[in-house]
This record gives structure tokens, C-alpha cells and sequence, in this order.
């Protein structure tokens, strides 16, 4: 508890789920009672009125039921409320309501009772002003210099200044370049409106400036055109201090001058009638709400600044004098006599809670009780610190966690259905005329101890969508078990590049540690795949050795056999949602099996499905030596197409992005030079203006449809490249037989996480890891491995030099490279093949052209063309 809180005097909660800001509050004599004594009045913006005449309480008691005055509901919301001289042909105080359309004047009068009610007060309407536009804030004061009564000054929401000479409306003026609305004050001594604008600078009308200026209500002009018309004001002074502005006061200093105190986001500000700064001061924490007033010491101004740590700060000038601890936060303050109490701080904050307050202290009268003095053990301390030092090492040599433990606190897993989903869940798909299945999944979560913010997050591959994907739980209690099902379905019209999902489980121990948990499900390959009649031609074809006797393809996709062709047993033919087809055959007299399509991504997901088919088949069997093999030629060429093809689509979007945003500059210049000839008061000709601004904003529009369109077809392409690049990382592991650890180092290297953007995308992300392969673990001498790479990844300007690492990266590989990222492994290995291939010289490798570099690795197609296989021939004739 704080020494320096803030004394209760009275307090009290204002209904229930209201709203407050720092119009709501106002403290005055609004009955004319007379006394002296201050009312509060509090406004909601659920409509309540309430004047409060708070008594002083005992400790422990609640506030009283004759301390509220009057409550009555206005219906609509209430921003601000003020006390003034309203009502023509008499001083006495009135109470001006602003709401959001209208502003009221009111009338409060008390009436003696007869009975032990006590007295009855009531409001009466004196009169009413409908708005033509919504209200912001408001200010009163004896405009021009009037004597004896009060004038209203209302912001609109579009920056527009109301004035009302009591029961009658005199005119309105729009403040220039105004955005949005500020805090407004009025200073008598100046006769001024002090604002500040959207441009976080504050600034002074004149008001002799405003009632002379063009009235603005009587141009007969379009809407558009008003919120520029009038005359353009002339600003009296103008200060940019930097910063959005909370609230204004104006205190008169002396007799000969006044203070513009401004609260802004950081500092508050001290201001002279000319704008000059009297003293500013940088607050420590976020303000809320200020009040200035006069101190007693000469020559110096006290604040009352609230922030939102609920405090209040008591400055004299730029001195901290004073700092209380409030209950709550407070949105207004203000400061009033109460019952002969002069200087009572009534609080309000943004729920209701109003509160009377007077500045002391809450000393403490607990008294710490004396300390029993006892002789200490040093032997059984001894012994203490030993235990605990064991346990601490046990921890350390454990890690932070046991992994065992962190197993058993939840476990995840998923079952897909072995069928698809009977009704399709397929919603909004793009695929064309094919009937779009869907396939359930289902997620199971069993947790051994109480976990916090469990979350499960459910990703496959694009084009591939789940109906949902983020799920939340509530294990409260241990051993609980949550089962969540979704359905998966194809949502475009291309083949995603992986048929594996994963589902992510992130949550909090009791102890706070957050801890993530994977579980990975495969789904089948009908759910992107139809039955399909084969193909007799392909310009794609790849063959799979194998080391045991062909299997029949009906026994190996049976969801894909076709009971009609009973005799074709080697042959099979797949359709991909999308209108691609696969064909793939098996040979009757060797262990071969060859996939072929028009697409050389397509041929990916198909080669792999067999592969891990095949593995299971002979697994089943008993058999595990079971090994597949790729003795052709990489298809580096065709994989090198679509890496163009994919950096064609990101330089294109760069372009696309580019011009879109000089169009985009063009018509925001075009807009403001238009906003100028209609703000003029003789517009001038628009000399084709308008023309031009329609023409900008077509081209705008077509050329965000081609940034749409061009960023489809990129994530099309990156599908169908990492499509390839699966189908390369795999031939490359067939054909050199690499081991899981130096399949797993290229996939790394050949398929980053993060997705393209302008700033990194696929292609110089690559050519960075495989260049840092080619200097470490493939590197043939130290020359290679001084060689530093660049620290900063930019887009490339060609592919060039990508391709030329990637051939250079096959070529090594067949030379006996290996891939490892041990430290050992960094050094230089004489690398050559069973022929006796020498080693590439250092100056040929930085020197070789791209053309010499692929003539190991010949495309596919011309091979198979030039050297025909027996057993590959027999298998086209079975189509024949």
C-alpha cells in the first residue's frame, strides 16, 4: 500500500457497463443555490444524467441516497457537459448537454420538501439545437467580448466550428486542411479559439477572424465541395509540437496575460498568449487527463496530471510537488468546493467509478514484531547447500526438461479415414468440371497433467485447404482426452507438392514453460487423383530400377485398378484433379518401372507413391532388401525451366508492383491538385483534370488485377518447382545412394521454409546454400573454403549462376563427393569416381560455361531416344 494515496472522501460507481470520457464530468453551482457550494454533474454515453451533492461519510459506509440530486435517461449519448451562462435575458447558470446531433440547455431547479424525502430537483428544456453534422467536442465563453452571457462553440467530426449565440445559430466556418478533430478551448483575454489539428501542431483563430470569413452553410455547392468551401482562414499563430494532443486549459496567469497549457501523449506544454513556449515537461508514464489552476505562490501554475498507473501528479510549473495513488484511472478531473471543503479532486474514470478525494498520507501502524534471536547450525547449512547443489546438477545434466517428460505431457494422434467423405466438404473450389472429393481426418489429444492455452494448428500444402485449421482446448484437469475432425480437400486447380500434413500443438506447462508438440498424417493419393486411361506418348519419362521381380500395379494401387482390364496388368493410368495425366508402367521381363507425363512436375507425386508402395508391398513380404535405383540422366533441363519459368513470375511481379505504385503516386497528385481548383473561391478550369483522374484510376485498377493475377500464377509455379525439386532431391538420392542424413542436408538446402517474397525469394535463398555446400563440404581445396560469402541476399539478375551451382553440385556428387556438416568434413577431399575420373581443375570450375558444365547430365528425353533399352521398348509396345 502507498504512503501518498489519495484519501477517500466520498465515492461512488455509476451504473452498471457505462462509458465515460473527459466531457462527462463538470463540478458548478448549477442550481443557483447560491451557497457557494459546487454540483457534480456526470454524463454517460448511455444517455444518464446525474447531479451528485455528496456529504461526507464515515469509514466503511457506501454513499448516502439524497447525495444524488437527479438522474434522468436522455436517450442519446452524452459528450460533453458545461455550466455557463446559456439563456438570454438573465445571468443565472444553465447546463448545456452536448449529444451527437443535438445539443440541449437545461434548466436545474431545486424545490423544498414538506416530507422527510428532502428536496425534489428537476431539469426543464429552455431550448434545443439540431445538427446538420455530428458533434466532436464543444466550448463556451463570452465571444467577442460580450458581456454578461455566454456563446457555444461546436467541433463537427469534418473540423467544422458551430457558433450559437444562445437560442439562436450564428454561423459556421470550416477549419483549413482539417482531418480530424482536436481538443478545443476558448481564450478570453485574446478572444480566440486554440485548436490542434491533425498536423500535431497547435493553432489560434481569432474569432473576429471566423465571424467576418465566408459563411460556409450558404455556398450553394455539392457536399464533396463544402467540406473545402469558405474563405480560407487566417491562423493567428501556429506551434508544431510533435505529438497528438489530449486536452487543452486556458488559465489566466495574471491580469495581463494567460496560459495555454496543451496535454500531449508524452509531454504537456506551457504556451504564451502568442504561442511561444513558457516551459514544457517529458512525463515518465502515459497521461490521461490534466487540469491546471492557479497556485498560491506567485507567478506559478499548479497541474493536476492522471496517467494510466494510477496516478496522480501534482506539478508547480515544471516541478513535481505531489504524487497520490487512485484507485482507478482517470479520464477527467476536476477540482471544486464541497460543503465547505475547498479543493476537493473528484476523479472519474471511463467505467464509472467517481470519486472525491483530498491529498495525504496512510501511514501504516503495523509494527514488525521482534526477530526470536537463535543460534545458527553452520554444519547442518553445510549439509543444506550440498543436497541442493546435487539436485541443481542433476537438472543441468538433465536439461532444462526431461525429454520423457515432455512426451507424457500430452500426447497427439491423427487417423485419416481409409475412405473419402461420402458428402464432399469441397466448398468454393477452382478445379473446373471434376467433382472435388474430401477425406476426413481426425486429431486425438490426451494430456497427463493440467496444460494451459492449448492450440492446434493444422497445415498441408497448397493448393490444399482443411475446413479448419485452428482449434483451442481446455485441459483443466489430467487425463483428458479432446477429439477434433476435419475434412481436406483440393481448392485449385494444380497438384500440391506434398500429400503430408502436419498438425502443431503449442501450449504451457503449469510452470509457465511453453513447449510445442508435431504430429504428421499422410493423406491418399485419390483424394488429388482419379482413375485414368493410359497415355502411349509422354515428353516426360523416368525409370525405376529396382532389385526384385516386378510387382503387379493392380496389387499396388488397388484403389486405382480398373476390374475391366483384368489382362493389363502392367499398366496403369492416373488423371490428377486438374486435367493432367501420369501413365506409369511396369516391364514383364525386367525390375523396371517407368512413369511418364506431359508435365514433368506431375511426375512426382506418382514416382513417390510407388516407391513407398514398393517399400511396403515387400516389407509385408518379409523381405528387406528391398532397394530402389535411378541409373539415367538427371533431368536437369527440365527442371531448369521452370526455375525460369518461376523467376519470369517474380521479376514480372516486380515490375507489375512498380508501376502500380507510380500510378498510384499519380492519382494521389492528380486528387490533391483537383482538391485545390475546388477549394479556390474562383475555381478555375480543371484543363482535363478530371479526364486524367478517371484515366489513372482505370489503370489502377487493371494493373492491381494483373498483380492479383501475376501473384496466382507465381504460387502455381512455386507449387510446381518444389513439386520438381522433390523429384530431383529423389533421383539424386536413388542415384548416388545417399543416406537419410544426406538426403536430409538437401532438402534443406533445395527447399527452404519461408515462402517468396520481393525481398527473398527461392532462387537466391538456394543459390546461397548450395554455394556454401560447394565451399565446405564439397569443396575440393582450401582455396574454395576462404572464399566468403555475400552477407546480404538480393534478387539475382538471371538464373545463370543458380543453374551453374546446381550442375556443379551433381557433378561433384558424382565425383565421390559427400555431404556432411561436420566440422571434419570441411576439409579437402580428392574426390573421383570408380573410372578414374581426375578431378576438376580449380580455374575450369569458376570459368566453365553453364553448356559444358550439363554434358554429364544430358536431358533424359534424348537419351532414352539414342540408347533404347530392350526391356523399355517392350514396355510402349504393351500400349500398342
Amino acid at each position: 500500500m502507498s504512503l501518498f494515496k489519495a484519501r477517500d472522501w466520498w465515492s461512488t460507481v455509476l451504473g452498471e457497463k457505462e462509458e465515460f470520457d473527459q466531457g462527462c464530468l463538470c463540478l458548478a453551482d448549477v442550481d443557483n443555490s447560491g451557497d457557494g457550494q459546487d454540483k457534480i454533474i456526470v454524463g454517460s454515453f448511455m444517455g444518464y444524467l446525474r447531479i451528485f451533492n455528496p456529504h461526507s461519510v464515515k469509514t466503511g459506509d457506501g454513499p448516502q441516497a439524497e447525495d444524488l440530486l437527479l438522474e434522468v435517461h436522455l436517450r442519446d449519448p452524452v459528450l460533453q457537459v458545461e455550466v455557463g451562462k446559456f439563456v438570454s435575458g438573465t445571468e443565472m447558470l444553465h447546463l448545456a448537454v452536448l449529444h451527437s446531433r443535438k445539443l440541449c440547455v437545461y434548466s436545474v431547479s431545486g424545490t423544498l420538501g414538506n416530507v422527510e424525502h428532502g428536496n425534489q430537483y428537476q431539469i426543464k428544456l429552455m431550448y434545443e439545437h439540431h445538427l446538420q453534422r455530428t458533434a466532436c467536442n464543444m466550448t463556451y465563453g463570452p465571444f467577442g467580448g460580450v458581456k454578461g452571457r455566454d456563446l457555444i462553440c461546436i467541433q463537427s467530426m469534418d473540423g467544422m466550428l458551430m457558433v450559437f449565440e444562445q437560442e439562436s445559430y450564428a454561423f459556421g466556418r470550416f477549419l483549413p486542411g482539417s482531418l480530424l478533430p482536436g481538443p478545443l478551448a476558448y481564450s478570453p483575454r485574446t478572444d480566440s479559439f486554440i485548436t490542434v489539428s491533425s498536423c500535431r501542431q497547435v493553432e489560434s483563430y481569432k474569432y473576429q477572424v471566423l465571424a467576418f470569413a465566408t459563411d460556409a452553410d450558404k455556398k450553394q455547392e455539392t457536399e464533396q465541395q463544402k467540406l473545402g468551401s469558405g474563405k480560407r482562414l487566417v491562423v493567428d499563430w501556429t506551434l508544431n509540437i510533435g505529438e497528438q494532443a489530449l486536452d487543452i486549459c486556458i488559465i489566466p496567469f495574471n491580469q495581463s496575460a494567460s496560459s495555454v497549457f496543451v496535454l500531449g501523449e508524452r509531454n504537456f506544454f506551457c504556451l504564451k498568449d502568442n504561442g511561444q513556449i513558457r516551459f514544457m515537461k517529458k512525463l515518465d508514464c502515459s497521461p490521461s487527463c490534466f487540469l491546471p489552476y492557479c497556485s498560491v505562490s506567485e507567478g506559478t501554475i499548479n497541474t493536476l496530471i492522471g496517467n494510466h498507473n494510477h496516478m496522480l501528479h501534482i506539478y508547480q510549473d515544471v516541478t513535481l510537488k505531489w504524487a497520490t495513488q487512485l484507485p482507478h484511472v482517470p479520464v477527467a478531473v476536476r477540482v471544486g468546493c464541497l460543503h465547505d471543503l475547498k479543493g476537493v479532486i473528484v476523479t472519474l474514470s471511463d467505467d464509472g467509478h467517481l470519486q472525491c478525494s483530498y491529498l495525504g498520507t496512510d501511514p501504516s501502524l503495523f509494527q514488525a514484531p521482534k526477530v526470536e534471536s537463535r543460534e545458527l547450525n553452520y554444519d547442518e547449512l553445510d549439509v543444506e547447500l550440498k543436497e541442493l547443489q546435487r539436485i541443481i546438477k542433476d537438472v543441468k545434466s538433465q536439461g532444462v526438461w526431461p525429454m520423457t517428460d515432455r512426451e507424457e505431457d500430452l500426447k497427439v494422434s491423427a487417423v485419416v479415414s481409409s475412405s473419402l467423405d461420402s458428402v464432399s466438404q469441397a466448398t468454393n473450389v477452382e478445379v473446373g468440371a471434376d467433382s472435388v472429393p474430401s477425406i476426413t481426418v481426425k486429431i486425438s489429444l490426451q494430456n497427463r497433467v493440467v496444460l494451459q492455452k492449448v492450440k492446434l494448428s493444422v497445415y498441408v500444402q497448397p493448393p490444399l485447404v482443411s475446413t479448419c485449421d485452428q482449434f483451442t482446448f481446455d485441459f483443466t484437469v489430467p487425463d483428458m482426452t479432446s477429439i477434433v475432425v476435419f475434412s481436406v480437400y483440393l481448392k485449385r486447380s494444380y497438384v500440391p507438392s506434398e500429400l503430408e500434413g502436419n498438425a502443431v500443438v503449442s501450449y504451457s506447462r503449469p510452470t509457465g514453460i511453453p513447449r510445442v508438440i508435431q504430429c504428421k498424417f499422410r493423406l491418399p493419393l485419390k483424394l488429388i487423383c482419379l482413375p485414368g486411361q493410359p497415355s502411349k506418348t509422354a515428353s516426360h519419362k523416368l525409370t525405376i530400377d529396382t532389385n526384385k521381380p516386378p510387382v503387379g500395379l493392380p496389387s499396388l494401387f488397388p484403389d486405382f485398378a480398373n476390374q475391366s482390364d483384368d489382362d493389363q496388368v502392367n499398366v496403369m493410368g492416373f488423371r490428377l484433379l486438374g486435367g493432367s495425366r501420369v501413365t506409369l508402367l511396369a516391364s514383364r521381363t525386367s525390375q523396371r518401372y517407368r512413369i511418364q507425363s506431359e508435365q514433368f512436375e506431375d511426375l512426382w507425386l506418382i514416382t513417390n507413391e510407388l516407391i513407398l508402395r514398393l517399400q511396403e508391398y515387400f516389407e509385408k513380404q518379409g523381405i528387406k532388401d528391398f532397394a530402389c535405383s535411378f541409373s539415367g540422366c538427371i533431368p536437369l533441363q527440365e527442371y531448369f525451366e521452370l526455375i525460369d519459368h518461376h523467376f519470369e513470375l517474380r521479376i514480372n511481379g516486380e515490375k507489375l508492383e512498380e508501376l502500380l505504385s507510380e500510378r498510384a503516386v499519380q492519382f494521389r497528385a492528380i486528387q490533391r491538385r483537383l482538391l485545390t481548383r475546388f477549394r479556390e473561391k474562383t475555381p478555375a478550369p480543371l484543363q482535363h483534370l478530371d479526364t486524367l483522374l478517371d484515366g489513372t484510376y482505370k489503370q489502377v485498377i487493371a494493373l492491381a488485377d494483373a498483380v492479383e493475377e501475376n501473384q496466382d500464377k507465381l504460387l502455381q509455379s512455386s507449387a510446381g518447382l518444389r513439386s520438381a525439386t522433390h523429384l530431383l532431391i529423389l533421383l539424386v538420392r536413388l542415384w548416388q545412394k545417399l543416406s537419410a542424413d544426406q538426403t536430409a542436408i538437401l532438402e534443406a538446402a533445395f527447399l527452404p521454409l519461408q515462402e517468396d517474397t520481393q525481398e527473398l525469394g527461392w532462387e537466391e535463398t538456394v543459390d546461397a546454400a548450395i554455394a556454401h555446400l560447394l565451399k565446405t563440404c564439397l569443396s575440393k581445396s582450401s582455396k574454395e573454403q576462404a572464399l566468403n560469402l555475400s552477407s546480404q541476399l538480393n534478387i539475382p539478375k538471371d538464373t545463370s549462376r543458380l543453374k551453374k551451382h546446381i550442375t556443379l553440385l551433381c557433378d561433384r556428387l558424382a565425383k565421390g563427393g559427400r555431404l556432411c556438416l561436420s566440422t571434419d568434413a570441411a576439409a579437402p577431399q580428392a574426390m573421383v569416381m570408380p573410372g578414374g575420373c581426375a578431378p576438376i581443375p580449380e580455374s575450369d570450375i569458376e570459368e566453365r560455361s553453364l553448356e559444358e558444365s550439363t554434358e554429364l547430365f544430358t536431358n533424359h528425353k534424348h537419351l532414352i531416344a539414342e540408347t533404347p533399352v530392350p526391356e523399355v521398348t517392350a514396355l510402349q509396345g504393351v500400349l500398342e
